[in-house]
């Protein structure tokens, strides 16, 4: 913000100097008003004392018309180019003068009532690209406490507390978002499920009650639908689920790469139902094979049932993880298999970026985005077949 308030300060200064010019003349003016009262005063002084020099015989009137025309010559050689004007003194003195005192007061209050400081502070704040989820997280909750009526903040701000697995956080944005800006059919979709995983998928009223709506004004709300389908699985209900997913299927555009991770899920009902799974859209990519170990060194360092996160994440995306499988210290060496299927939101699959990188976290305190040892691999391609070794052997930069 320097910048801003060093040219609104230059800005500031040009306008004083054209306030102010006049009240330099101004006094220019009464100097010489000054010096003129100064000279009629001695020249009056002057012929005073050329009559009493001439009343006392010390003068001829010869002597004393000569006398008085030399002070008159003199008085008028002092007084030339004067500018005696005092109507004019105050009107381009004091006026001027009291303008440029109100007047960063009045700009400044003006720009506080009118102006945009608050965005242009965000501007700034946002240009830069984040390096981390955390770093996103916290931009947004600094835009939504700075300004609590924008409802793209919360919004954006409860999508990136759900990829960071903090459903009772993201239930508090999206309900601010619906509040802000109305009941739309995606936010009431996007709070439905932040509900349902807050709840630890129990199903409810309300959650009934925000999907219907949600679907009653756009029969195509992604998210609603979604969610419907996952709520009926998990309860057991894989006809409702298979045709919540397949209404689902039928609204995503045909490049969408969470086609697969649905048809995938609707296989898996029809399994359960003893049913042929259908083939209507390509069978879901392999995915990505690793093994992972714990690195010698580090065997007495850690406990048996401490949590191990293997995740891909975009190399050029988000920096929220794409796909998750969670094992514990105990499990190692052992392979891991990371695909569509496993994906942490529909929208963002593996399959979806040309690039990934391949992480281990080993987390005590089982939280996935912080841990206390740590291994990555290079950036793969997300089509990789073959086995990739992944090794622990660093610690978590991110440790608590």
């Amino acid at each position: 913000m320097i910048e801003f308030w060093l040219c609104a300060g230059l800005l500031l200064l040009t306008a004083l100097a054209f306030l102010l010019i006049p009240v330099l003349r101004a006094r220019k003016v009464q100097a010489e008003e000054d010096r003129t009262a100064l000279n009629v005063t001695l020249y009056q002084e002057r012929l005073l004392d050329l009559q009493s020099q001439h009343a006392a015989g010390a003068l001829n009137a010869e002597q004393l018309a000569s006398g008085r025309d030399e002070a008159a010559r003199e008085l008028l050689a002092d007084t030339e180019g004067a500018l005696a004007q005092p109507t004019q003194r105050k009107l381009g003195s004091t006026v001027p003068l009291i303008a440029a005192l109100l007047m960063p007061l009045l700009g400044y209050g003006l720009y506080q009532h009118w102006g945009a400081i608050g965005d242009v502070e965000r501007a700034q704040v946002f240009a830069a690209q984040p390096k981390t989820i955390e770093e996103m997280t916290a931009r947004l909750e600094a835009a939504v406490k700075s300004n609590p009526e924008s409802a793209e903040s919360w919004y954006f701000l409860g999508r990136t507390y759900m990829a960071q697995e903090r459903a009772a956080d993201a239930v508090v944005a999206f309900e601010r978002a619906v509040g802000v800006a109305g009941r739309e059919p995606e936010l009431l979709g996007q709070w439905a499920q932040a509900l349902y995983f807050a709840g630890d998928k129990q199903w409810t009223a309300q959650l009934q009650a925000l999907t219907d709506e949600a679907l009653k004004a756009d029969p195509a709300e992604v998210t609603s639908l979604g969610l419907l389908g996952i709520a009926a699985y998990e309860s057991g209900q894989f006809q409702k689920a298979i045709g919540h997913w397949q209404q689902l299927v039928a609204v995503l555009p045909a490049e969408d790469p969470s086609r697969q991770a649905i048809q995938g899920g609707i296989e898996r009902a029809q399994e359960q139902l003893g049913e042929p799974a259908t083939q209507s859209t390509p069978a879901t990519s392999p995915g990505l094979t690793v093994r992972v170990e714990l690195d010698p060194a580090l065997q007495g360092k850690v406990q048996p049932g401490d949590a191990v996160f293997v995740f891909a994440r975009a190399v050029s995306g988000p920096p929220m993880p794409l796909a998750v499988k969670r094992l514990s210290v105990a499990d190692l060496p052992a392979e891991v298999s990371l695909s569509d299927s496993d994906a942490m939101m529909p929208q963002l699959k593996i399959s979806g970026f040309e690039q990934v990188q391949l992480v281990a976290r080993i987390s005590r305190s089982g939280n996935a985005t912080a841990g206390e040892w740590v291994g990555s691999s290079q950036p793969l391609a997300s089509k990789t077949t073959e086995l990739q070794q992944l090794r622990i052997d660093s610690a978590d930069s991110k440790a608590p």
